[in-house]
């Protein structure tokens, strides 16, 4: 299959490595990577925030740039639940019937990148090798408006040599959400201070999630509190094979 990869603002800023792994991956379970340069955001960031008519623009861009894609991977839940959950509603206030008959067609075709595996692909063995303590983060967005339900665990638990940790309290929010945690930052330290007492407990030497911006959040608490705990989006545990050289490291 060819997938068309949007690899979201985020990553492609902070986290390239993410999108380096989901193309590996891919390719190895032998698709063709489809990467539109045009691309740039989905307008979550402004659409969350209140400037909803700013994101019009970035919405139309993505519908065009992806409009003819067999299949769109993105690898981060909170950008496929601003996709699905507000397109249809930003179409319909354009009075453009073209845009939103566009909007309804391109959506079946686009997936979160565990959902796209599994659901899509039919697939959970995606034979990686990753010989680590792991404990998986549950994003509000892969939660509650994706409902991955335990997708992406199940894709861990068939990664060879991996040793998976259940999180406990794994439902609860870590506390970025965005601006929420410019915002609120004091209500989001408090929730981040429960999320690495979580975390730390499990003895985890790596934690992994769907969405890199829940886990650059994880990440700096413990980092500052020297707790020896590194991140890896789930792309980046998917991977690597044991024929891989540095496999797993």
């Amino acid at each position: 299959m060819r997938v068309s990869l949007f690899i979201t603002c985020y990553n492609d800023t902070l986290f390239p490595a993410t999108g380096q792994a989901v193309v590996r991956l891919l390719e190895r379970l032998g698709h063709t990577i489809d990467f539109p340069l045009e691309q740039t955001c989905c307008g979550q960031m402004h659409y969350n925030t209140g400037y909803q008519q700013e994101a019009m623009p970035l919405m139309r861009r993505f519908v065009e740039i992806f409009r003819d894609s067999e299949a769109v991977c993105i690898p981060s839940s909170s950008c496929v639940a601003m996709i699905r959950d507000h397109y249809p509603k930003m179409a319909a206030e354009q009075s453009d019937p073209g845009l939103a008959r566009a909007v309804d067609e391109l959506l079946p075709r686009v997936y979160e990148m565990t959902e796209l595996l599994v659901h899509r692909f039919g697939l959970e063995d995606v034979g990686a090798y990753f010989p680590h303590r792991v404990t998986y983060h549950a994003s509000c967005h892969s939660l509650r408006s994706l409902h991955l339900g335990d997708v992406p665990q199940r894709l861990l638990r068939k990664v060879r040599g991996i040793e998976l940790v259940d999180l406990p309290n794994i439902d609860r929010c870590c506390g970025f959400g965005g601006t929420f945690s410019i915002k609120m930052g004091d209500v989001s330290a408090a929730m981040l201070a429960e999320k690495m007492k979580d975390v730390e407990n499990t003895g985890a030497e790596v934690i992994t999630a769907v969405d890199t911006s829940c886990l650059m959040h994880i990440f700096g608490g413990l980092h500052r509190q020297r707790a020896g705990v590194r991140m890896a989006h789930i792309a980046e545990i998917l991977a690597p094979t044991e024929t891989d050289e540095g496999a797993g490291a």
